[in-house]
């Protein structure tokens, strides 16, 4: 059980639907992070969470997970390289903990898939980039210059 004293859904505005949202990239930060047991109980996956911060699907959040401890060497081999691709992207290449990728903007490029068990469309990452800074506008000559 949990204490929910003092929650009136009156003050509080619904959620919506969540339907996926469409295949591309967007702008996101890493706003939590946690190591958990895999279900089998033989290892651990870090669990990142990733919220999309421009455009109209800001606000919204995807997961991924990144099988760092499994006794399948492929799939500790595709985490170790996500891992590597989400800590290029946010310049912090030898962190000593999953909190130092934590509010660092980066591009995810989400895609759809369907769930085989249920067919449901679900969002997916799929790749990780670092956010370009913007192009500073070309600046004209000054007036005295101008000919």
């Amino acid at each position: 059980m949990a204490d929910l004293h003092g929650f009136d859904a009156n003050q509080v505005e619904p959620t919506t639907d969540f339907e996926p949202i469409p295949a591309g990239k967007y702008v996101a930060v890493i706003t939590d992070s946690e190591m958990k047991p895999t279900k089998a109980g033989t290892g651990h996956y870090l669990q990142l969470a990733f919220q999309i911060i421009e455009g109209p699907y800001k606000n919204r959040f995807l997961w991924a997970r990144l099988n760092l401890d499994n006794p399948n060497a492929t799939a500790v081999q595709i985490a170790r390289a996500e891992l590597s691709a989400i800590c290029r992207a946010v310049g912090i290449l030898a962190p000593n903990d999953s909190v130092e990728l934590h509010n660092l903007p980066l591009v995810i490029r989400v895609g759809c898939k369907k769930r085989p068990d249920t067919g449901d469309i679900v969002n997916e990452i799929k790749g990780y980039s670092k956010k370009e800074s913007p192009t500073p506008p070309a600046h004209s000559a000054p007036p005295w210059r101008r000919t």
